[in-house]
C-alpha cells in the first residue's frame, strides 16, 4: 500500500500548465488525496488501483491522465482510443460533462454511450471519430454487435465504481468487453470496495497495479452520523412525510419503483415539493429530475437503488431508509450520497418491531456505529435528530418550467403575420406560409399545422388512402386538419395544393 502525502497543488503532479490553468480558473487548485496519489502514476503508464468513496474526487483522478493521453493523437471512425466504464446512466453523464471542458482544452473529444438515448445520435457520435468514450457496458456491449464500435484501439480502460458494476451483475460484460481492448494497454480501477469480484478483474486485467488508500471506507466517514428509528407501522407513513418536509435536501430509499412512485405522489398531495427516480423513467425525465434536485426546485428525491447509484449531488445532508436495503453493501452506498468531500449528513433508518434484529446485523456488517431511538410522530426528538416538520397539507404544484423567449409577429423568423417565419410566411406559424400552421399559403401551406390545407395536413385530404400520404386525419401534405398530402381520412385529393 502506498503512502502518498497531499500536494499542496496540481502544477507539481505533471499535468499540462493549460490544464492546471484551466483548474484554477475553474476554482479547483488543491488536489483531492486520492488525485494527489494516482495522477502521478496514471500519467506515467502505471496501471492504478485506487480505492475511495464516492465523492473523493475520482473523476479528475483518472481523467485528467486519460485526457493526456488521448490527446496524442486522434481516434478514428468508431475506434475509441480511450474507454471509462461507468455502472449507470447518471455517472456517465457527469464524467463527460465534468471532463469535456478539460478536453476542448486538449482538443480531445470526449463522446458517451448509454441506454436510454438514442441510438443514431451515439453512432453519428462514434462514426465522426471519439478519442474518450464513457460508456456503460449494456450499450456499449450492443453498440459493437451491430458493428458501430471497435475497441481495438483502446490504449488506457478505467473501470469507475467497479465494485456496483460487480454488485449490479455487469462482472460478465466488463470482462467480455476489456477482453477487447490492447492487452498491453493500462488499465485505471476505482472502487469504494477492493473485494469478490473486483479482486477478480484486479488479478485478471492489471499489470502489478499501483493501489493508492486514501479514503475511508463510507461507514467510517466522521462527518456522517447514523440512527435507527424505532417506529410502529401505523405511524410509519406519517413520520415519513414529516422527515420528507424537513429543511434541506433529503433522499429517501424504497425498494421498489412502485413505492417510489407512490410515495411521491402521496408527499406531493401533502405539500412536499418531490419527485421519484428509479428504472422505470426514461433517460430524459431521469436528467430533469436530478437537475430540478440539484437546483433546489424539489428538495426530497424518492429513489430505487438502481437509479441512486448514479446521484453525485453536492449538499444532500440526510439519506433516509425507508425501505431497509437488502446488504450492507446497499446501505453504504445509499449513505454515500450524503457527507460528500468533508461536508456533514445524517443516515436515518426507519425500524419497524419485526425488522430489528436484521437492522442490526446490517449495521454491524457495515460496520456502523448507529443511534437507537423510538419515536412517534411529531415528537420532539423526531423533530431533533431528523428536522422533521408537518408538511403543509396543500397539493405542491410544481411552477412552470421557465418559457424560452417567443419570437414576436412580422418579419424574418417570426411567428406572427408574416416574413419568412411569419402568419404569412415561408415558416408562418399561424395563417399561411410553406410552414403555415392555420389558414393561408397553399390553403395553409405546405407544412400547415391545422385547417385549411398544407403539406402535412391531418384530417381532410391528400392522396394516401384514407387522406394521402403519411396524412394523419383527412388530407394534405402534412397539414393537421383538412388538407395535405398526409391526411388519414376523406378527401384524399380535395386540399392538395394548387
Amino acid at each position: 500500500m502506498t503512502d502518498t502525502a497531499v500536494e499542496p497543488a496540481f502544477d507539481n503532479l505533471g499535468l499540462p500548465q493549460d490544464i492546471v490553468d484551466a483548474l484554477a480558473k475553474n476554482g479547483v487548485t488543491k488536489p483531492f488525496p486520492i488525485q494527489a496519489a494516482t495522477i502521478p502514476d496514471a500519467i506515467e503508464g502505471i496501471d492504478v488501483l485506487g480505492c475511495g468513496r464516492t465523492g473523493s474526487g475520482k473523476t479528475l483522478a483518472f481523467g485528467l491522465p486519460v485526457l493526456m493521453r488521448a490527446a496524442e493523437r486522434r481516434a478514428a471512425a468508431n475506434r475509441p482510443r480511450a474507454l471509462i466504464l461507468v455502472p449507470t446512466r447518471e455517472l456517465a453523464h457527469q464524467g463527460r460533462d465534468a471532463l469535456r471542458g478539460y478536453a476542448r482544452v486538449l482538443g480531445v473529444r470526449v463522446g458517451d454511450v448509454v441506454g436510454g438515448s438514442s441510438y443514431t445520435r451515439q453512432i453519428n457520435e462514434l462514426r465522426r471519430g471519439v478519442d474518450v468514450l464513457v460508456a456503460t457496458p449494456g450499450r456499449l456491449t450492443d453498440l459493437i454487435e451491430q458493428g458501430a464500435c471497435d475497441l481495438s484501439d483502446v490504449e488506457i480502460s478505467v473501470l469507475d465504481e467497479a465494485d456496483q458494476m460487480c454488485d449490479m451483475g455487469f462482472m460478465p460484460q466488463v470482462s467480455e468487453l476489456l477482453d477487447q481492448v490492447q492487452p498491453n494497454g493500462q488499465t485505471l480501477l476505482f472502487s469504494a470496495t477492493l473485494d469478490g469480484d473486483v479482486d477478480k478483474l484486479v488479478r485478471r486485467y492489471m499489470n502489478n497495479p499501483r493501489t493508492h488508500s486514501v479514503d475511508p471506507p463510507v461507514s467510517q466517514v466522521t462527518t456522517m452520523e447514523h440512527h435507527l428509528l424505532k417506529v410502529l407501522p401505523r405511524d410509519k407513513n406519517k413520520i415519513v412525510s414529516q422527515i420528507a418536509a424537513r429543511e434541506g435536501r433529503t433522499i429517501l430509499f424504497v425498494r421498489s419503483k412502485y413505492r417510489a412512485d407512490t410515495i411521491s405522489e402521496q408527499l406531493v398531495q401533502l405539500g412536499v415539493p418531490c419527485a421519484s427516480l428509479h428504472g422505470g423513467k426514461t433517460q430524459s425525465v431521469r436528467t430533469r429530475t436530478l437537475a430540478k434536485f440539484r437546483e433546489g426546485r424539489i428538495q426530497a428525491l424518492i429513489a430505487t437503488d438502481v437509479a441512486a447509484r448514479g446521484i453525485h449531488v453536492d449538499g444532500i445532508d440526510m439519506v433516509v431508509n425507508v425501505d431497509l436495503p437488502t446488504g450492507h453493501k446497499d446501505y453504504l452506498h445509499r449513505g454515500g450520497r450524503t457527507a460528500r468531500a468533508g461536508s456533514s449528513g445524517s443516515v436515518v433508518s426507519l425500524v419497524q418491531p419485526n425488522q430489528r434484529r436484521m437492522a442490526r446485523r446490517l449495521i454491524n456488517d457495515a460496520g456502523v456505529d448507529a443511534k437507537q431511538h423510538l419515536v412517534n410522530p411529531g415528537d420532539e426528538l423526531l423533530t431533533r435528530v431528523t428536522g422533521a416538520q408537518e408538511p403543509s397539507g396543500e397539493p405542491w404544484v410544481e411552477p412552470p418550467e421557465p418559457e424560452r423567449p417567443r419570437r414576436g409577429r412580422g418579419g424574418p423568423r417570426r411567428n406572427g403575420g408574416g416574413g419568412y417565419r411569419g402568419g404569412g410566411g415561408y415558416r408562418g406559424g399561424k395563417r399561411g406560409g410553406y410552414r403555415g400552421d392555420r389558414d393561408g399559403g397553399h390553403r395553409g401551406g405546405n407544412r400547415g399545422d391545422r385547417r385549411e390545407g398544407g403539406y402535412r395536413g391531418d384530417r381532410d385530404g391528400g392522396p394516401r388512402g384514407e387522406g394521402g400520404p403519411r396524412g394523419d386525419r383527412r388530407g394534405g401534405y402534412r397539414g393537421d386538419n383538412r388538407g395535405g398530402y398526409r391526411g388519414d381520412r376523406r378527401d384524399r385529393f380535395d386540399s392538395a395544393p394548387r
